[in-house]
């Protein structure tokens, strides 16, 4: 199983494909409902992909009923909105539709961000 802490990690070696590590978390994260993938915090560095990940994993705590680690509370929010879907028309619903644990970090996605087909 893999760890918040190396989904940083493997963000960071390929910003460009992101999305591809970070819905992979999503789904083991889903999937195995263990608390140890994110009781350690990772290193910050990257406002944008820190808010994202500590915004991801207050949601998936929260949907799953499992404590939410102490360490996404000191994760700043993003100096600069970040539209997360980058069209322009989709800005509005975004800000509309944004789940709270996203929109208090200034990331702004669609309320089906995290689901899975």
């Amino acid at each position: 199983m893999t760890t918040i802490k190396e989904i940083k990690q493997k963000i960071k070696q390929d910003t460009e494909n992101w999305l591809i590590p970070f819905m992979d978390f999503v789904d083991e994260f889903r999937r195995h409902k263990d608390p140890s993938l994110v009781r350690e915090p990772f290193e910050n560095g990257d406002e944008r992909f820190d808010a994202i990940l500590a915004s991801m994993v207050e949601c998936l705590c929260d949907e799953l009923e499992l404590e939410i680690p102490d360490w996404v509370w000191n994760v700043p929010s993003c100096g600069e909105p970040w539209f997360v879907s980058e069209m322009e028309n989709l800005k509005a619903i975004s800000i509309v539709e944004s789940p709270v644990w996203f929109r208090r970090r200034k990331i702004f996605v669609l309320e089906n961000f995290l689901d899975r087909v």
